[in-house]
């Protein structure tokens, strides 16, 4: 539908990316939007790395609540968000560990097969 002077609407900020990334840390969100799923994937991938190289957590508790040690703690989650139910992300662990997931309530680990990545395993997967 044109406006008048032949011009197309604007397209509303909600609907500009199919695929939206979204990376939590301490207490930071980013939000990033993207049109095609492997430029999404690049950008998962690249955050997801940046925290791992920046987790460098210590272990918590001991004394009233349960000892947790890095690898039982997750430092940041990169999501992806895609047309229709499509949820998935990774979780990056204290000891700059990282694992994939399926799903945003209920979430389902990817398995990794031999020699590959978190990244790998959901391009796999959503591919």
């Amino acid at each position: 539908m044109a406006r008048a002077g032949g011009k197309q609407p604007a397209r509303p900020a909600a609907r500009r990316g199919r695929f939206t990334i979204t990376a939590r840390a301490d207490a930071k969100v980013r939000k990033q939007r993207f049109d095609e799923l492997d430029d999404a994937l690049a950008a998962l991938e690249r955050i997801a790395g940046e925290l791992a190289d920046g987790a460098h957590a210590r272990p918590a508790g001991g004394f009233l609540i349960r000892r947790l040690d890095p690898v039982e703690q997750v430092v940041g989650r990169v999501e992806l968000a895609g047309p229709g139910p499509m949820r998935a992300g990774v979780d990056v662990r204290g000891d700059g560990s990282s694992e994939a997931f399926l799903g945003r309530v209920r979430r389902r680990l990817l398995q990794q097969q031999d020699r590959e990545t978190p990244i790998d395993a959901l391009r796999r997967v959503l591919g």
